[in-house]
């Protein structure tokens, strides 16, 4: 349950402060009045309308929390396809004492967070690409898989044969098939890799299909000075900042270097596209307003003492006539 007040917070505690020192004062001045019941009972409820008014402008709005179940995504949620890199270079631990994919595994999952109820897809690649989890919304059983996810084997060929842009095919193929299901989904790509400096092969181009992809962005993980590939003979291997670059480009997204390891919040959640609105997609989970019902309850008593003073004012206006012989 959560508060969207319509009035800022301290201004809606002041109204109310005020709102119950009339009505205490107004409940004082029937006291001392003497007046019967009647009156008590419309002081009654004009203060519950006054405190139900109240209780709909803090509007309270249950949230429901599906991050973490399994359902089905609405045609409209957004298809977001994660492009991991399991080459060597991952392992590299030049970030802040963890490795690269240790911090793409966090980034991981603050991209499920973001978008909780989209559906995902994760193609993983090195020297080639392989569907690691077909388009879906069930995240639930997604963790586990993307917490196990490692660089591949080391060794010189598997450094050296790596391809930054392996993953391209599979990602056509699956952008094709999720316009074709999804026709009014966004699609995001998020690419997460090191750039494989050391490989000896030409890095494949991406060309998605023209306008399939709506946001995104480019994650490099590591640094200019980079560090050692482990059961490897390469002592230093950095971040290739030119060959993400070129794939930002390629796939339309912005590159985000990702060189000290901090929390991914601060990359904008539509890869800074201006196709999508991502910030609204990740806010829009399951909700009720509740504001609705204490104002249909104030709004009937407000229309209960309207008609009791329309009547009060006709029988005034009727008592003070005079009958002409």
């Amino acid at each position: 349950m959560t508060l969207y007040p319509v009035l800022p917070p301290l201004l809606l505690v002041a109204v109310a402060a005020l709102l119950v020192g009339a009505r205490v004062v107004a409940f004082r001045q029937w006291q001392a009045s003497g007046r019967h019941r009647t009156a008590l009972w419309r002081w009654l409820g004009l203060t519950s309308a006054a405190i139900l008014l109240l209780i709909a402008a803090a509007r309270i709005v249950i949230v429901v929390d599906v991050a973490d179940a399994i359902r089905s995504a609405a045609d409209t949620e957004p298809n977001v396809f994660l492009l991991v890199d399991r080459s060597p270079d991952m392992a590299v631990g030049d970030l802040a004492d963890r490795t690269r994919m240790e911090v793409a595994r966090d980034d991981v999952e603050a991209l499920l967070d973001r978008y909780p109820h989209a559906r995902f897809a994760v193609i993983e690649f090195a020297s080639a690409p392989a569907l690691n989890w077909p388009l879906s919304a069930d995240i639930w059983s997604l963790r586990p898989v993307l917490d196990a996810l490692t660089p591949y084997g080391y060794g010189p060929d598997a450094v050296t044969q790596a391809n930054a842009g392996a993953a391209n095919t599979v990602l056509r193929y699956q952008l094709i098939s999720a316009i074709q299901q999804y026709p009014r989904a966004a699609n995001l790509v998020y690419y997460l890799g090191a750039g494989a400096r050391e490989s000896r092969v030409p890095a494949r181009t991406f060309d998605p299909p023209m306008g399939a992809i709506d946001g995104g962005a480019v994650l490099g993980y590591g640094t200019a000075t980079g560090g050692h590939i482990p059961g490897t003979g390469f002592e230093r291997s950095s971040v290739d900042d030119a060959a993400l670059r070129t794939a930002a480009g390629q796939l339309g997204v912005p590159y985000v270097a990702r060189t000290h390891g901090a929390p991914l919040a601060g990359v904008p959640p539509d890869g800074g596209t201006g196709n999508l609105s991502a910030t609204t997609i990740a806010a829009e989970r399951p909700r009720t307003e509740t504001y609705w019902l204490p104002a249909l309850a104030a709004a009937a008593l407000i229309l209960i003492e309207a008609y009791l003073v329309l009547r009060d004012f006709l029988h005034s206006r009727l008592a003070g006539l005079k009958v002409v012989p």
